[in-house]
């Protein structure tokens, strides 16, 4: 069975961020994630870590304006001292948390990769951010998102986001394959988590369409969760969903997993 990360944005939101760790781990989980880091002050994220025992999977880089409609800001000309604002920013949350990765968002972006510009921008602030959390120990990752929740983002497939992991051609990126994203964009989730699992940092999941837990839908996660080990996936599985009624009353799935 792979290792879950509860996403402490969407999950445990029942009570306030600083309490959200302590749930976590009362409810079996050993790691975490989250959208923005900065809910919390980062002596104090690293405190709830520390007392309850968990690990931080991963965190979001470079947002933007995320109430204005903005993905990111990563592939956007003209905004590279916002980025490496973003990017100092973050650097001092990985200082204090030690996540396994981080997620560098690019953006919405008219023209999408045919936006030689944006790619341009994109890349070398991969790289920027590549360099320097590789100081930290820090993998970096980008992920494509379905066009549905994120109309105009940079990257909605897999292969783009190889593409651009590629012209990089930094050690330090990876791909966060999404399996909510890839099943809504292209659908045979099994055999893409066979073709892209040399360069997967990190995995996300939600049932798919409606974006609930993994047990619902028309997705079979056990099969999907057996293949992950028989790939060797030993990264974090982040739990990136809404639940229906309430967290806990969702983690059925959960604890059959964890009880075998």
């Amino acid at each position: 069975m792979p290792n879950f990360a509860a996403n402490l944005t969407m999950l445990f939101n029942e009570v306030p961020v600083e309490e959200r760790f302590q749930a976590a781990a009362e409810a079996g989980f050993e790691a975490v994630e989250i959208l923005f880091p900065d809910a919390l002050p980062p002596e104090e994220f690293a405190r709830q870590l520390q007392d309850n025992g968990l690990k931080l999977a991963l965190f979001n880089v470079a947002r933007g304006d995320w109430d204005a409609g903005e993905r990111g800001i990563s592939a956007l000309p003209g905004r590279e001292d916002d980025f490496q604002n973003a990017l100092d920013q973050a650097l001092s949350y990985a200082r204090a948390t030690r996540p396994k990765n981080v997620h560098v968002m690019a953006g919405i972006v008219e023209g999408g990769l045919s936006d030689t510009a944006a790619v341009e921008t994109f890349c070398a602030n991969l790289h920027a951010a590549a360099e320097a959390f590789a100081e930290e120990g820090v993998g970096v990752v980008i992920e494509p998102l379905n066009t549905r929740a994120a109309p105009g983002y940079l990257m909605s497939k897999q292969g783009e986001a190889r593409e651009i992991i590629e012209r990089v051609g930094h050690a330090n990126i990876g791909l966060q394959f999404d399996i909510f994203h890839a099943q809504i964009m292209e659908g045979d989730v099994a055999m893409r988590l066979r073709e892209f699992m040399p360069i997967i940092g990190h995995i996300q999941i939600a049932g798919v369409p409606e974006r609930h837990e993994p047990d619902t839908g028309e997705l079979n996660y056990p099969y999907l969760f057996d293949l992950l080990d028989e790939l060797g996936y030993t990264g974090w599985v982040g739990c990136e969903y809404q639940p229906r009624t309430t967290t806990l009353d969702g983690l059925g799935w959960f604890k059959r997993g964890a009880s075998k």
